[in-house]
């Protein structure tokens, strides 16, 4: 997962591939790698500790939706932190050349219209179902990943003909969520 990241009007790259809450994981910082771990077991989403470098801080985030800015709390100190979403956020796959270069890409196969999994994570709402018409912007469902909730949004307008997730499944980065037509 890529991101943009702003800081207190700050702007950082941001990327993760996968982690482990039992284990230290990688995060590139403007392409400079950086070994985090959690400390100990998490106990909620809204705080946890944070092993970095040696040192450890105290993480606490807001409870509601952290979808564009927040305000989040480290070692007691307020930061106002914007996300930026990534252009991988949705993939809607329009025509059989598109599908093609994505299925070599990811090396499974892509049906035309299907939305994919931008990074793996926890589906906690699907707002869709079968036979629901969607325009731009709408949101199909919201994947939790890294304490985080990310809004996956329709890019095309059509009809929902495929659900292929339900809440509190977990997916993988490119599995395909919602087929729209």
């Amino acid at each position: 997962m890529k991101r943009e990241v702003i800081v207190d009007g700050k702007t950082y790259k941001v990327e993760l591939d996968d982690y482990k809450l039992n284990a230290p994981f990688t995060v590139k910082v403007n392409d400079k790698p950086v070994e985090i771990a959690f400390e100990g077991e998490p106990s909620n989403q809204e705080s946890f500790t944070l092993k970095v470098k040696g040192k450890k801080y105290a993480v606490e985030l807001p409870r509601n939706n952290r979808q564009a800015s927040f305000t989040a709390k480290v070692n007691n100190h307020a930061f106002k932190i914007e996300l930026k979403t990534s252009a991988r956020q949705t993939i809607v796959v329009p025509a059989s050349p598109a599908s093609t270069l994505i299925q070599r890409l990811t090396k499974k196969p892509v049906n035309q219209g299907a939305v994919i999994a931008p990074m793996s994570g926890k589906i906690i709402k699907v707002k869709v179902k079968k036979g629901d018409a969607v325009k731009v912007g709408d949101v199909l469902c919201t994947l939790e990943a890294m304490k985080m909730e990310n809004e996956v949004t329709a890019s095309t307008n059509g009809v929902v003909v495929e659900v292929m997730v339900q809440e509190g499944k977990t997916v993988n980065t490119d599995d395909i969520l919602i087929v729209i037509k």
